[in-house]
């Protein structure tokens, strides 16, 4: 009973953070590729604390998990995560972002920042 009660209060968490565009838009992203923040500032008109504070949020709850590579850190979505299952059917009522995928990859911001 203890176990489905703390997935009911996580899943309405998750449900919650990806009741914001910009979140719900990274996690598509991420469902195709993964990103470092500086592709991320491609694609959301924002700077770039405010995409790192999107990202602490999905991570804190495990949604994505990040990998270091030198001094740069790339998000990815968790497939470990208990949550998997419900993002994945989340994501299924979401356009793919091919033009957004595009973007990132035809201004290239990884040659700029180094990641």
């Amino acid at each position: 009973m203890l176990k489905s009660t703390i997935y009911v209060d996580r899943a309405a968490t998750v449900l919650k953070l990806l009741g914001d565009k910009t979140r719900l838009t990274m996690v598509a992203i991420l469902k195709q590729r993964e990103c470092c923040v500086c592709e991320f500032l491609e694609v959301f008109d924002m700077s770039q604390p405010s995409i790192s504070q999107h990202l602490r949020k999905l991570k804190d709850l495990g949604v994505v998990k990040e990998e270091r590579r030198g001094q740069w850190i790339y998000y990815s979505l968790n497939s470990q995560s208990d949550l998997y299952g419900l993002i994945e059917d989340i994501l299924e009522h979401i356009p793919v972002q091919t033009e957004k995928i595009k973007q990132i990859e035809n201004s290239n911001p990884t040659l700029r920042c180094g990641c």
